[in-house]
């Protein structure tokens, strides 16, 4: 999980993304968490949940560098995979704490560009809007 994030080059991708998500699973994990540990909490959404929460990802305006100053209280780490009608499925990953980045780790189907969205920042508006239900 968080070694996409650390690999990812500030600066460089889309501004947007142009998915259309049917769906979005999201995984909230610990801070501490590390290697593969399962997250702690999941949830699922609805198509209309699912692209309200896309376009607050491609809100937040793409970066073009890492953070350089980092709060250092720890809070959850959110993985948000998106599905589409082609069970293609493009991961963001959001941190809620430190230096809150929101990368884009992957993107997986058949037929998907490997291109992915800049990294960029979370917003306090997407951080809100991920509150498990």
């Amino acid at each position: 999980m968080r070694k996409p994030v650390e690999a990812a080059v500030w600066g460089k991708g889309a501004a947007k993304s142009a998915f259309q998500p049917v769906s979005v699973t999201i995984c909230q994990y610990d801070a501490q968490a590390s290697g593969q540990d399962y997250a702690t909490v999941t949830t699922k959404r609805t198509m209309k949940q699912a692209t309200d929460l896309f376009a607050l990802v491609n809100s937040a305006k793409p970066e073009a560098k890492k953070p350089g100053f980092c709060t250092k209280e720890l809070g959850p780490t959110y993985v948000l995979r998106f599905t589409d009608n082609d069970r293609g499925v493009l991961s963001y990953t959001a941190e809620a704490f430190g230096c809150h980045r929101l990368v884009a780790t992957s993107f997986e189907g058949q037929g998907k560009p490997g291109d992915l969205a800049a990294p960029r920042a979370t917003t306090p508006e997407l951080l809100k809007s991920l509150g498990l239900r």
